[in-house]
């Protein structure tokens, strides 16, 4: 654009050139000389045969080839954008105006003389015309460029030209001078830039980013490259622990670090993952919690401590549970259940003020108020409110218990019937996700509460509480107890409960017990997690948004299934590939049905092959997983199946099922499943197998089965 508008300008100076020569033949042709300044600046009417300086008198071809070669070289560089640099479009556009305005007298006059009229007498200088100024002038401009700008113009041409090497992602360092853009902004002005490291893999582009859900899970290092609000969610969690130690160590408690390892599992109902100690030769388990060791700590002495420290649970995942989490346990010595209740109410409050700003957040689609002062109510009184059952009136009455419990629409079955069960039930499946603002439910019944303290004035009750906020329980604490026979015994009723097949049951740790037996003070004890606390913070909907990198799938790890191991390259030749042999010697499945169907009954059930979009656990159930399917229709379609005690929800993800998807839906858990997904079922030596029904992922969502 530069280009075209000299090139204008360089056409208005040769028109004018061409009017003031034709009004000094008119005008000047007549007389000797005006005298504009005497002496000095006259007006005079001179025929120039030759070129600058009256130099190559009478040559005129000459002088009209070599200024056409010249001006066309000029014009076809102009106007092929060859010339770029301000400066030399500016310096030789008017070169060009200058030679094309003399070129003009050259070939169109008698004799071939260029009019020349501006007198200079003040100095011994030749009579010019408008062309000659435009020719000294551009000659001066170009002088210029080449004697102070040309080589930064170099400088930066070479930059640009480095930089159109680079790729987005390229890191690259810059050496210059730092100044602030007109719109404010911090730049450099660079001398030179250096690549440091080259970016092989293409980014995202930038206006969408990683979008991707999993992908951003599995390739975490370009989810922070690419989105600020990951970036912004991993702060927030750092100046949550940040703000955490702070408080706790400004309350004169003590950090310290308990072992990960250990050949107890014990602090929590939860599954082990295990290990093997070689050296040893003894099978150890990595922690479920840091409770038992943290109490010993207080048996010693040590009155306030505190670990922020990693957790391992060999159990399903979904949007609030991943296998490995944070956690912070704190025990205080000489402290009961209100003095937990305000510590977590403090930490809480004080983060939200502290890195937010403000107590009001919104968390999983809810409009929260942290302010301090949180709600506390018993879990009895908690259940009244919502359900109308009234558990205390039966205390102690397992009987009745249970039948209260069923009444109102709760599922016993595979619990123990007992009235601290019926009524923990109750709570768990009607009144947990009716709190939605901060609330703590205290006095949890002795038989899901084994290493609290029993209340003094109820001891079917523990000194317990858990904090919810959104459904979701966010904290756990308890009047510690420290009576070793109580403990003892509670110990024992878990390991019998484990011998029969609960794998989530607290092993016996006779060597708490012995701890005990040396004194443990009263003491208040709280754990909560850190991962949830930073999800509400966040206000992210998913414990994968605020864990770096969160456990996931291989995506390999079916293909490994399938393909045998490669023998090394020295190995002796493999011996041939035996397919396996499946014993179906034990198997029953369920008889044939003799009622034979006609073709149009069939053909009403809706078979389609389905994508598995998402898997996780239904809260509060222990069989059923929750999909959300792409069933061809953009659309996508939730359907539950009762198949969790055969498949973890994360290794379903991406696979392709079937479903009849035409069935009216039904109520499960609160959820309507719209549709089934298809199982094959049968029994071996007694006990039910299960195979849910994948098939080729080459079938497209939708594929309908015939």
């Amino acid at each position: 654009m530069l280009n075209y508008i000299w090139l204008g300008i360089a056409a208005l100076l040769v028109a004018a050139d061409q009017f003031v020569k034709f009004w000094a033949e008119s005008s000047l042709s007549q007389v000797d000389t005006i005298a504009l300044i005497p002496g000095v600046f006259h007006l005079t009417y001179v025929q120039n045969f030759g070129a600058a300086f009256s130099t190559l008198q009478n040559q005129r071809i000459l002088l009209v080839l070599g200024t056409s070669i010249l001006l066309v070289l000029i014009l076809i560089l102009l106007l092929m954008q060859k010339i770029r640099s301000p400066w030399l479009v500016s310096s030789w556009s008017l070169i060009l105006a200058g030679g094309l305005g003399n070129l003009i007298d050259r070939v169109f006059r008698t004799g071939g003389y260029v009019v020349d009229l501006f007198d200079f007498r003040l100095i011994n200088f030749p009579v010019f015309n408008v062309a000659d100024i435009c020719v000294c002038c551009g000659t001066g401009l170009l002088l210029i460029y080449i004697l102070f700008i040309e080589r930064k113009e170099h400088h930066r041409f070479e930059i640009r030209q480095e930089v159109k090497k680079y790729d987005i992602g390229d890191i690259v360092g810059v050496d210059g001078e730092v100044f602030r853009t007109q719109r404010g902004e911090m730049s450099v002005r660079a001398r030179t830039i250096t690549l440091l490291s080259k970016s092989l893999l293409p980014l995202p582009e930038k206006f969408h980013g990683l979008t991707n859900t999993e992908l951003r899970y599995r390739q975490r290092y370009v989810d922070l490259i690419m989105n600020p609000e990951s970036q912004r969610n991993f702060e927030i969690r750092s100046k949550f622990v940040a703000y955490l130690r702070r408080y706790l160590d400004n309350m004169g408690f003590m950090e310290v670090e308990t072992p990960v390892l250990s050949p107890i599992a014990g602090g929590a109902n939860a599954r082990p993952f295990i290990t093997h100690h070689n050296a040893q030769d003894i099978d150890m388990y990595m922690r479920i919690a840091t409770e038992l060791h943290l109490k010993r700590l207080i048996v010693g002495g040590l009155e306030r401590v505190y670990e922020v420290g990693r957790i391992f649970r060999n159990e399903g995942m979904d949007t609030k549970h991943n296998p490995e989490f944070t956690t912070c346990e704190l025990y205080q010595a000489y402290t009961n259940l209100d003095g937990m209740m305000d510590i977590l109410e403090g930490i809480l409050t004080g983060a939200a003020k502290e890195i937010l700003g403000t107590y009001h957040i919104q968390w999983l689609g809810h409009d929260l108020d942290l302010t301090p002062s949180w709600k506390r109510i018993t879990m009895a009184d908690a259940v009244q409110n919502v359900t109308g059952a009234d558990f205390m009136a039966i205390e102690g009455d397992d009987d009745a218990a249970v039948e209260l419990a069923k009444s109102v629409g709760v599922d016993m079955e595979g619990v123990a019937r007992k009235w601290g069960n019926a009524l923990y039930e109750t709570f768990d499946q009607k009144v947990e996700e009716t709190l939605i603002q901060p609330t703590f439910i205290t006095m949890y019944p002795v038989e899901v509460s084994p290493l609290a303290k029993r209340s003094p004035e109820d001891p079917h009750l523990t000194e317990r509480y858990e904090m919810f906020v959104c459904g979701c329980e966010m904290g756990n604490a308890f009047s510690e107890l420290n009576d070793p026979i109580d403990q003892y015994q509670r110990f024992k009723a878990q390991a019998e409960k484990r011998a029969h097949g609960d794998e989530e049951a607290d092993m016996m740790d006779e060597d708490f017990v012995l701890a005990l037996e040396y004194g443990m003070p009263p003491t208040g004890g709280l754990g909560f997690g850190i991962d949830r606390c930073a999800m509400m913070l966040c206000g992210t909907d998913s414990i994968r948004d605020v864990i770096l990198f969160p456990t996931m799938k291989p995506l390999d790890s079916d293909k490994k299934a399938q393909k045998p191991a490669e023998a090394p390259a020295e190995a002796a030749p493999a011996a041939p590939v035996v397919e396996e042999k499946i014993d179906f010697s034990n198997v029953q499945i369920e008889p044939l049905f003799q009622d034979q169907v006609d073709f149009d009954t069939f053909s009403k059930s809706d078979f389609r092959a389905v994508k598995v979009k998402e898997c996780e656990a239904v809260k509060k159930s222990k069989k059923l997983l929750k999909f959300v399917l792409d069933d061809g229709t953009g659309t996508d379609r939730v359907i539950l199946s009762g198949i969790h005690d055969y498949y973890e929800p994360e290794e379903l993800v991406g696979k392709t099922c079937i479903a009849i998807t035409n069935l009216p839906p039904r109520a499960m858990m609160g959820i309507d499943s719209c549709g089934m997904l298809i199982s094959a079922v049968h029994h071996e030596n007694g006990e039910e197998k299960l195979h849910l029904l994948m098939v080729d992922p080459h079938i497209p969502a939708g594929a309908k089965l015939y």
